[in-house]
């Protein structure tokens, strides 16, 4: 009959819960916050923190039904994948198995006594412990008579001062530092007193690095002036407040690493376009009033990402990827259109998956949805992954332009300013007309300059004449 040991049963009780990969690749996460602490009771599939990974803020089921042991890491700690961060004990109440006794060992006759003072080794006994030991040199046959050693001293004690090193320990005044004879050379030529350096080799024994270090921080010393009054020094108490560190981690540091490959990888090309939205914008209040699009979020953006879906089918060349791996430029018959967003974490780029199979009442929910996640906090890592073509708008900020980076992996991004009513020319008279300017940024790699004009010019054009969006599609 096979026993169980305590510590098995004991490993079987308490459960590990380890940080998993909520994402793609991910090597660590942040917690965030504990809902639980030890004494709770949790069930299987009961959410007991919450993370931030480099992509998104994540809540954490626990697997097991029990009684919570042990949290192992605090809030605001970031925690590598695979570590444990959480015991369960599945079996509260049930008394710990006794520690078996330890098994008792009949004490072996004693060795023959190895010589005193030598170590035992594989093979017979090593040499003795003094044998390890530096032979004393020999003094220089000069005595040095008793008054004149403090002398010496406080001479040693100046030159090491100067040297940035203290007097060495294992070093007694007036004995003759250890050191080879080209570092004894070096020294001398560099006018540095071996007495006065600490030594940092074996036994006791100047370096070159030694030599050369006492070099570098003897320079930094002047000589000894007259005693002059101390200077107090002032310390604005305010000057402290006015800087925060940071330190760089989670959805910023996944920003910063995107955007740097991104800017360096993709040759970007930018261009821009002013135009005449007014006609868009009457669309917009009259869809507003639709029955078929109640409930829904209306607005400028859900035109624009349908005109910019629209251009994409009339120039599907845009909707492609450079796979520097492979040398290769990879074609996408599907747009994932993504939405960046600016949260309180950072900007994050979710996407709506399938973009361009959706009806403009999928498409506005899709787009509702998004934003309303992505306000939340709750934007899972799969959402923000996969994307083709990014919007960014600008325009909500009252920024008329940009410049927009890439999306990393992507080909093109467009940018949204803001519509502001201007004087504009229509039907041959200056008139009051809602005007906006669009900046497209594409990958120059595989995306050339008439390919990324006629993309820019569909979506303005269409924009000028919403009905395009049904001609055309």
């Amino acid at each position: 009959m096979t026993e169980t040991s305590p510590t098995s049963q004991t490993s079987q009780r308490f459960r590990e819960f380890k940080m998993p990969d909520v994402g793609e690749g991910l090597t660590e996460a942040e917690i965030l916050k504990w809902y639980v602490k030890p004494g709770d009771t949790v069930t299987d599939g009961q959410v007991v923190c919450e993370v931030e990974t480099a992509k998104a803020a994540v809540e954490l089921p626990i697997p097991y039904d029990g009684v919570v042991h042990e949290l192992r890491f605090g809030e605001g700690v970031t925690v590598d994948v695979g570590q444990v961060i959480i015991t369960v004990d599945v079996a509260p109440g049930t008394a710990l198995p006794a520690a078996a006794p330890e098994p008792v060992v009949a004490e072996a006759a004693p060795e023959a006594e190895a010589p005193k003072g030598r170590t035992p080794v594989l093979v017979g006994y090593g040499v003795s412990e003094a044998s390890t030991k530096r032979r004393p040199r020999k003094g220089n046959g000069t005595a040095v008579p008793e008054q004149a050693q403090p002398a010496q001293q406080v001479a040693a004690a100046i030159q090491a001062e100067m040297n940035g090193h203290g007097a060495s320990a294992g070093t007694p005044a007036g004995s003759r530092p250890l050191a080879k004879p080209p570092v004894r050379k070096l020294a001398k030529d560099l006018g540095i007193d071996l007495a006065t350096i600490t030594p940092t080799g074996p036994d006791g024994i100047v370096t070159r690095d030694d030599v050369h270090a006492a070099v570098v921080v003897a320079p930094q010393v002047r000589p000894a002036a007259e005693p002059v009054a101390a200077t107090p020094v002032v310390v604005d108490a305010n000057s402290i407040a006015r800087e925060t560190r940071t330190p760089i981690k989670g959805v910023r540091k996944a920003i910063a690493t995107a955007m740097v490959n991104s800017a360096f990888t993709a040759p970007h090309v930018t261009e821009f376009v002013t135009f005449d939205v007014t006609r868009t914008m009457k669309l917009v209040e009259e869809l507003k009033a639709d029955k078929d699009m109640t409930g829904l979020r209306v607005n400028p953006l859900l035109l624009i990402s349908k005109a910019l879906l629209v251009a994409i089918r009339r120039n599907p060349d845009v909707n492609a990827a450079w796979d520097e791996a492979n040398q290769e430029i990879v074609h996408k018959s599907y747009v994932n259109l993504g939405i960046a967003a600016a949260t309180p974490r950072g900007l994050i780029v979710p996407n709506i998956k399938d973009a361009h199979a959706k009806t403009l009442p999928e498409l506005a929910a899709s787009l509702g949805e998004l934003v309303t996640t992505a306000r939340d906090g709750k934007t899972s890592p799969a959402a923000m992954q996969g994307g083709t073509v990014t919007i960014t708008n600008v325009g909500v900020f009252g920024i008329d332009t940009g410049t927009p980076i890439l999306n990393l992996g992507e080909s093109a991004i467009l940018a949204v300013g803001a519509i502001k009513l201007q004087p504009w020319v229509h039907k041959g008279k200056v008139k009051p007309r809602q005007v906006t300017t669009l900046a497209l940024s594409f990958d120059h790699r595989l995306v050339d300059g008439e390919l990324g004009s006629r993309v820019l010019a569909d979506v303005a054009a269409i924009l000028e004449q919403p009905k395009r969006l049904i001609t055309w599609a």
